[in-house]
This record gives structure tokens, C-alpha cells and sequence, in this order.
């Protein structure tokens, strides 16, 4: 074991581990390698606590090394494959549903936000800028 106790609060409980696993693909077998060889594969509860632990936290992959959890190159090439599969969205579909069943959503009402791209309308890179006084941030207007 790492650094981290059993009751660290970043391990998943059994019962959420009982609903991600069904979603997980299954492993490529030995045989899919180039060189005809693979190392055991390592427990996916392992890095999918690593996966979460890294998107909970916001900490770089390589952090994961420090932590004991598991290996931060497996993670990520997990986290990869689990994202092309559609692991996550998966999960997030079923918990949402699960959601709008105990609690409920009001569909008629849904909201987006973000912002990825330039604002249509934001104006020429180059504008004029205002002919206002020049004054720093702490500087006050002499009142004359």
C-alpha cells in the first residue's frame, strides 16, 4: 500500500465500483500486442481511483507516482482508453438518470455555459481604445 490509509476518502466504495465495472471494456488480450508479450494487467479499481484522484484534485499525472495509488503512464493510457470506449460518459448518463429518478430534473429548463471559442460579436483585435485619463490602479484623480 502507499501513502494513503484505507479510509482515505479517495478510494471508490464497493457499491460505486459495482456500477462502474460493468461499463469498463474488456482488456486486449496478450495476443494483441506487437511483440507478442504484455505484463499482467493491474487492477482497474486501482487506476480508476487514480483517474479520479487526478480529476478531484486538478494535480498532473505524474503526481499520481507521489501518491502510492498507482502508476501515473497507466492511469493515463487507462484514462484514454476508458474515454475512447465511453466509460465516462457512460457513468454520467446513468447517474444523471438515476438523479432525475430520486430527485428530478426539470428537462424543460437545461443550461449550458462555457467558453471555448472566440465571441462572434467581440470586436477587431486592433480597436480604438478610450481617450479616458490615464491612472494607475492606486493613483487618484487630483480634485482640483
Amino acid at each position: 500500500m502507499g501513502l494513503f490509509a484505507a479510509d482515505d476518502h479517495w478510494r471508490l466504495t464497493d457499491e460505486l465500483w459495482k456500477r462502474i465495472e460493468p461499463l469498463l471494456p474488456a482488456p486486449p488480450s496478450p495476443a494483441d500486442h506487437p511483440l507478442g508479450c504484455h505484463r499482467r494487467r493491474g487492477p482497474n479499481r486501482r487506476f480508476m481511483e487514480g483517474i479520479l484522484f487526478v480529476l478531484r484534485t486538478g494535480c498532473q499525472w505524474n503526481a499520481l507516482n507521489g501518491t502510492g495509488i498507482c502508476n501515473s503512464s497507466t492511469a493515463h493510457r487507462r484514462f484514454q482508453e476508458w474515454c475512447n470506449a465511453g466509460v465516462f460518459l457512460e457513468f454520467w448518463k446513468a447517474g444523471l438518470l438515476e438523479y432525475d429518478f430520486l430527485k428530478g430534473i426539470d428537462w424543460g429548463w437545461l443550461s449550458m455555459d462555457g467558453a471555448m471559442t472566440k465571441a462572434p460579436l467581440g470586436g477587431k483585435r486592433y480597436r480604438p481604445q478610450p481617450h479616458g485619463p490615464g491612472q494607475t490602479r492606486h493613483q487618484a484623480q487630483c480634485s482640483h
